[in-house]
């Protein structure tokens, strides 16, 4: 029996939803099939066809109408609370009563401390993007997790600041995983048109760590002895714990399977995924070209992408080698660069530093911490609400825009007042105000926008041979450029406070001339479609190497019945 479905010619606002289906041939021929819960629009230029689908509404509508999903992205980004609530939590830990009496922590310590966790998350980060290929994306999960718990473990029964470094590299490691294990798992198990809103999870749940964390250690900075720092310390203990043991609860990622050639647990899967009964999904349309979308491009990647099984170490170098060949360098830039800009946009340097940003524009007294870390963390918590509910009706493209064009005013504002009245600012106390106000746009800006986006688009932009090693790299890069940035802030804001933030508004610049130009728009794209979004030159051969394996299995023929068909009964 066919499930039910309705076909109507596509408008041109269905034609604009998607950059993969207009055609240029004049004798093209459009249909849209609206089906029981989702939609499909079918594209042909008489040789070629074109498609997209949803399985329903973006936005708040798509999250009620797929609560699965949604909890199963909720649940994986306890991944990234980990890496917030450690940012979060230290900065009060540092200066408790009874940790600096007990080890005194100068400037060399304090440096220590942060490049050892940052370095270990670049490590794990990158080490991650093998061991979720090798294994799988579950036990990925599950084994950072425990890397990360015993990290945590050490930095709480501490009882030498030796102890607390290694702890900080060890959860380091777990951490830099975690940042790269569970966006890539979400991004694989979202259907297309909730993929950026599920993807944006993680932005949500950095900063929801962040706050947890600054305020639990705010809280307990007064209770006796070394409980103060123990408890803030050892309460990460819980996501880390929660994730690790949950993590095989979570279904497993169909796309892997079916990379693994295991095409039954990867239809199970998927139509756990989907809300379908099994014996539903067998026959449903949107289920089944899904599926050959991943089986199409398992296919294509054995054909283009040879492996040699008696020489693995070759194998994993050439795998590595391949995000740098002239078909895929462009994504792979993308990557990069997002996490890049995100970084350089001097979000971290004013958690790291805020107080001292804030001295510098005129405040000072205990109120400082709470208008730094606190708040700048509560304004990301509550601009990322917007980007979960529209990042796929918006787009990326237009956020990134937007947030790197209001960064820029906002840190070129900052950098401006600080020239004229950085000297006297107890006389100008408007004009200081107007700096912090600057200060917390950028936040708002940078929450809606680079925030959750560079979690998303590393995800998104590589096939899924490389998908594990590409969103590894960009993750690496979102790493090594936060280490960077925690180590000439001080430096240049002792230099020049204006010319701080002034380089962090030249950055936001060159982000929108890069968004503007460069960043295609891959919202509402399945992952197997990403291919023809990148339009280069490069990227054709595989094209008409993924057409014919389509044609193969069936997916053209399709698509040609449900253009054909007229009516149903």
């Amino acid at each position: 029996m066919r499930p039910d479905y309705d076909t109507t010619l596509s408008s041109e606002a269905d034609e604009a939803s998607s950059p993969l289906l207009p055609l240029s041939s004049s004798s093209s021929h459009a249909k849209r099939l609206n089906f029981r819960d989702g939609t499909l629009s079918v594209h042909s230029d008489g040789e070629h066809y074109s498609y997209a689908y949803s399985y329903g509404p973006k936005g708040l509508a798509g999250l009620r109408a797929n609560t699965y999903a949604l909890r199963c992205a909720v649940f994986a980004s306890l991944g990234g609370l980990t890496f917030g609530y450690d940012q979060g939590v230290i900065a009060n830990v540092l200066v408790m009563e009874d940790f600096v009496a007990r080890w005194p922590v100068g400037p060399w310590e304090l440096g220590l401390m942060a490049a050892v966790l940052e370095l270990g998350c670049l490590f794990g980060a990158l080490g991650a993007g093998v061991l979720a290929d090798k294994v799988s994306r579950r036990s990925s999960i599950a084994f950072a997790c425990a890397v990360f718990c015993i990290g945590s473990a050490l930095q709480t029964w501490a009882h030498s600041l030796t102890q607390i470094t290694a702890g900080r590299a060890i959860g380091g490691l777990g951490v830099g995983a975690l940042s790269m294990l569970s966006p890539l798992y979400m991004a694989e198990i979202s259907p297309p048109e909730m993929r950026g809103s599920l993807l944006a999870l993680e932005q949500f749940s950095i900063v929801l760590g962040c706050v947890v964390g600054f305020w639990t250690g705010f809280l307990t900075r007064h209770v006796p002895g070394s409980l103060s720092w123990r408890i803030p310390l050892g309460l990460q203990l819980l996501p880390g714990i929660l994730l690790g043991f949950g993590a095989f609860v979570l279904p497993a990622s169909p796309r892997l399977l079916v990379l693994q050639g295991r095409r039954e647990e990867a239809l199970v899967s998927l139509a756990k995924l989907r809300l379908r009964p099994l014996s539903e999904a067998r026959t449903d349309p949107l289920i089944q070209i899904e599926l050959m979308e991943m089986e199409a491009e398992a296919i294509m990647l054995q054909k283009t992408s040879p492996t040699d099984r008696s020489r693995p170490l070759r194998n994993e170098a050439l795998a590595w080698a391949r995000l740098f060949d002239r078909r895929y360098i462009d994504r792979t830039l993308v990557g990069i660069m997002v996490m890049f800009f995100q970084q350089w946009s001097g979000i971290n340097a004013l958690i790291y530093y805020g107080p001292l940003l804030m001295r510098n524009l005129g405040l000072n007294g205990n109120t400082i911490n709470l208008l730094v870390a606190g708040g700048i963390n509560i304004v990301q918590f509550l601009a990322v609400f917007p980007a979960i509910l529209y990042i796929d009706k918006w787009g990326r493209k237009p956020l990134l825009r937007g947030g790197s064009a209001v960064m820029t005013m906002s840190h070129l504002l900052s950098a401006l007042l600080i020239f004229e009245f950085g000297r006297e600012w107890e006389n100008h106390p408007i004009a200081a105000w107007i700096a912090v106000g600057g200060v917390y746009l950028f936040t708002a800006a940078y929450g809606v926008s680079f925030g959750p986006v560079s979690w998303v688009l590393p995800n998104e932009v590589f096939p899924l041979s490389m998908r594990g090693k590409g969103a590894a790299l960009s993750t690496a890069s979102n790493w090594t450029n936060n280490f960077m940035i925690g180590l000439i802030t001080p430096p240049l804001m002792e230099s020049s406070p204006a010319i701080t933030f002034g380089v962090f508004g030249t950055a936001c610049f060159l982000a929108y001339l890069w968004a503007t130009y460069i960043v295609p728009e891959t919202a509402n794209v399945s992952l197997e479609m990403i291919d023809e979004v990148f339009r280069s030159p490069a990227n054709q051969e595989d094209i008409i190497i993924k057409r014919q394996v389509e044609r193969d299995l069936g997916l053209h023929e399709l698509m040609h019945r449900f253009l054909e068909e007229d009516s149903v009964s």
